[in-house]
């Protein structure tokens, strides 16, 4: 059986991010020209600020320079989070995305737009939208239902705080 590049780095490097609190959430080598970028993708539940991700950089660059898993030439790297619309696939994006709206593939077909309440072990209890003042109404989805789901972008959506006041 034969193990890839990016599949040898998370095995090297996952321990590294883990112990700094994070998740490893997607590991990519790729060409831009005649240089290679290491692409590191990092996660908590609490979110990763800017210092635990220059801690991290910090870290896994220090062991890159000492084995030789991006072998002789040059490369860049590069460690960041997950993009404002980030697709969901594991059961911790879904924890993660409560309270966030988002797009949902389903595996019948169709497409459904609603904002994650609660996530269990079976799946979602969501929140669609109404539509030309009408009420939003409650669903349920089980994950086998779902076959992509992406987190939207907000611009003008209040805060629950604002609502409060």
């Amino acid at each position: 059986m034969s193990t890839t590049q990016s599949e040898r780095l998370r095995e090297l490097l996952e321990p590294l991010v883990t112990s700094q609190g994070l998740d490893l959430e997607e590991i990519a080598v790729d060409s831009v020209g005649r240089k290679r970028v290491l692409r590191v993708v990092v996660d908590s539940d609490q979110g990763a600020d800017l210092d635990a991700i220059a801690d991290v950089s910090r870290a896994l660059s220090a062991k890159l320079d000492e084995t030789d898993a991006m072998g002789e030439g040059e490369y860049t790297l590069e460690v960041g989070t997950p993009g404002a619309e980030r697709l969901l696939t594991e059961h911790r994006h879904y924890a993660r995305a409560v309270d966030r709206l988002v797009k949902f593939q389903l595996a019948e077909g169709g497409e459904l737009v609603a904002r994650i309440l609660e996530v269990d072990d079976d799946g979602l209890d969501v929140e669609v939208p109404g539509v030309k003042g009408r009420k939003a109404t409650a669903r349920r989805l089980g994950f086998a239902e779902i076959d992509k789901a992406r987190v939207q972008v907000e611009f003008n959506r209040k805060d629950k705080k604002e609502e409060e006041a």
